[in-house]
């Protein structure tokens, strides 16, 4: 069997590059191959107006094999100690199309998301955004920082634990990335939209709740130690709100991993209030694991 590539759109922005620079370091992690997507406008498709001249989309066209070279450069500086497999796709769909149904065959699809402007501070981009939602692989959403370079984020690996069986896949890649990063894993639960027994309560129901909390966060992580004896753990439970407590984690770890949904969500919602508002606020990469 050909083994699942690690896929990354590219669209020529620095957030793109970034992207592309992670998801090479994954794929050389993991031995798999890369695949570089990028698309370009044709005529007939939608959104693209009659009689605009050929000599556009030859220019469209130059600029996408421009795009993907400069990407496949990028990628190979990146893991230059590697041989990684690379393919590249020039595709003629919608971005956010052509990576979602390029997910249903991938590991991973890797995304990059500018938010250098208010604009897209609040739409956080299309594409991005809709990969996040509709694909049926992991997402890792890249954001592209100007002075920093994505590969060279340190710090422990962050997985947000709320105990619903919407985090279970979200641990167990978290333990996979900490062991292949051979780093640390924080482990976070916060536990505060647990309702209370009181509006004010005693301080023996306040350490009934926090020993719940805790039994449920050990009961989420028993099992992947056995399977991962070399990574260490580091559990934190606190009284908070999930976003706030995991962005405040964020700041210092290299990679953030979320489920998609939590415990509260509609079966109908794709992605979760939480992993939703990290992906507009966090700066390290951020994995949503499905």
């Amino acid at each position: 069997m050909t083994a699942q590539p690690i896929v990354v759109g590219v669209d020529g922005s620095q957030s793109s590059l970034q992207a592309v620079s992670w998801a090479a370091r994954e794929a050389a992690l993991r031995g798999a191959p890369l695949t570089l997507v990028t698309t370009m406008f044709v005529p007939g498709t939608y959104g693209v107006p009659i009689g605009v001249p050929a000599s556009l989309f030859e220019e469209e066209e130059l600029d996408g094999k421009k795009r993907l070279a400069r990407a496949e450069e990028t990628a190979t500086a990146a893991e230059a100690g590697h041989t990684l497999d690379i393919d590249v796709a020039f595709c003629t769909g919608t971005p956010a199309g052509e990576l979602i149904e390029r997910s249903k065959s991938a590991r991973m699809v890797v995304v990059g998301a500018n938010r250098a402007g208010i604009i897209e501070r609040a739409l956080l981009g299309s594409v991005s955004a809709a990969v996040a939602t509709h694909a049926h692989s992991p997402v890792a959403v890249i954001c592209g920082l100007p002075h920093t370079e994505v590969n060279s984020i340190e710090g422990p690996v962050v997985v947000g634990v709320d105990g619903s069986a919407h985090s279970e896949p979200a641990i167990s890649m978290a333990f996979e990335e900490a062991a292949l990063r051979q780093t640390e894993l924080v482990a976070v639960h916060a536990w505060s939209d647990v309702d209370l027994y009181a509006p004010f309560p005693s301080e023996n129901n306040r350490t009934a709740i926090v020993n719940r909390e805790t039994a449920l966060l050990s009961e989420s992580l028993a099992g992947r130690a056995e399977e991962f004896p070399d990574v260490k753990v580091r559990s934190v439970v606190v009284m908070d709100q999930p976003v706030r407590n995991l962005r405040d984690h964020a700041g210092d770890a290299q990679l953030l991993v979320v489920g998609s949904r939590g415990r509260g969500g509609f079966t109908s919602l794709l992605l979760g209030s939480t992993s939703r508002a990290l992906m507009h606020s966090v700066t390290c990469p951020l994995l949503i694991v499905r």
